[in-house]
């Protein structure tokens, strides 16, 4: 038996930020993830990696990590490689951060997103990240696409 899931693949590190639960919030330039507002999304980790540092900078200054957490934490997400699904995270709502939004605010939400310059993108809450038991090989695909995962590797 399996379990057919919407399934959008992230680049690392942010693949493996969202399904340790520090990455909360993704974005988008556009409203990709709304139709999936209180469903599950998979997981699937891209062979390519996020081209820019952003991630690295937000992890050691506003999270403070010191570069021995932020190692194991990238090590963590790699645990099951790249061109597999991983995992799955429940999708909560959308909605565009404004380009007024500053201050705390703003903060909060780059921390949530792991990236800065949020402004006029389309944010989704994401929770209750968890990893497969074992990973999926698939190959990605652009935008959403659907999965069929096993329900022996659901975890």
């Amino acid at each position: 038996m399996s379990v057919q899931v919407c399934c959008l693949s992230f680049r690392q590190p942010y693949a493996g930020l969202v399904l340790d639960g520090v990455k909360t919030v993704e974005s988008r330039w556009r409203p990709l993830l709304a139709p999936l507002e209180n469903r599950t999304l998979a997981v699937h980790i891209a062979q390519r990696d996020w081209e820019g540092e952003e991630w690295r900078a937000v992890l050691s200054g506003p999270l403070g990590m010191n570069p021995a957490q932020i190692e194991a934490l990238l090590e963590s997400g790699e645990r099951f490689g790249r061109g597999v699904v991983a995992g799955l995270v429940d999708v909560g709502g959308t909605w565009l951060c404004p380009t007024s939004l500053q201050g705390d605010e703003l903060q909060h939400l780059e921390r949530s997103a792991v990236l800065i310059g949020l402004q006029e993108k389309h944010l989704t809450q994401l929770s209750n990240p968890r990893w497969l038991k074992e990973p999926l090989s698939s190959r990605g695909g652009r935008d959403l696409w659907t999965v069929d995962i096993p329900t022996e590797l659901l975890p």
